[in-house]
């Protein structure tokens, strides 16, 4: 009897693992389908990608190109605007210290013209408010022009007339008669001039 149910018990096991084995087959046939059914993976069009790169990188160009060149109008315009407002300054300057000058020669005048007999202190009032005058528009840059005795430049000197000697050579300024003065390196204002001319040859004379 105890002999016969050990035998039982012992056949039990392997009667238990047949449906698991069967469980598992059936998994395994279900599974296969799908694998089978499963689409295939998308193919990659490399040709298109290669396109659309080379697109992007040419527009990524062109809008650097387009962002160099705005760059590089704002910088000329700052530049122009710079020059411009600098010129406007100078020019500025310029009208003031011309209308200066105009002072420097009214002092000229008065001084050429003061009395001999004129108290001393008169003419060194008049010569010192010159000479302070003269030392301003020179920290400005001011400068006279030398023009006597000088071949005539006409960038630098205007003739108001030409005088007939044999004292100068021809085209050489013998007389100043409104001083000249440069702002920098350019000419503020001309300076009046009268300039030597050679005498004209007399006629030969007829031997009779």
């Amino acid at each position: 009897m105890n002999e016969e149910n050990q035998g039982a018990e012992a056949a039990d096991p392997v009667e238990r693992e047949q449906p698991v084995a069967a469980a598992d087959a059936n998994c395994a046939a279900t599974d296969n389908p799908d694998k089978e059914n499963a689409a295939p993976p998308p193919q990659i069009d490399v040709a298109l990608l290669t396109e659309q790169l080379t697109e992007a990188e040419r527009e990524r160009d062109q809008f650097k190109n387009m962002a160099m060149r705005a760059l590089a109008d704002l910088e000329n315009y700052k530049r122009r605007a710079a020059e411009e407002q600098a010129e406007l300054r100078r020019s500025a300057n310029a009208e003031l210290i011309r209308k200066l000058l105009e002072v420097v020669d009214n002092f000229d005048r008065a001084l050429e013209m003061l009395p001999a007999d004129a108290a001393d202190g008169w003419h060194e009032g008049l010569s010192l408010v010159q000479r302070n005058l003269i030392n301003i528009l020179e920290t400005e840059g001011v400068s006279k022009i030398e023009a006597a005795g000088k071949p005539f430049d006409p960038w630098e000197h205007e003739a108001v007339f030409h005088q007939e000697t044999g004292d100068a050579e021809d085209g050489v300024i013998i007389a100043v008669t409104r001083e000249g003065y440069r702002l920098r390196d350019r000419v503020l204002r001309a300076s009046q001039v009268i300039v030597a001319k050679a005498p004209a040859a007399e006629p030969e004379q007829e031997i009779h």
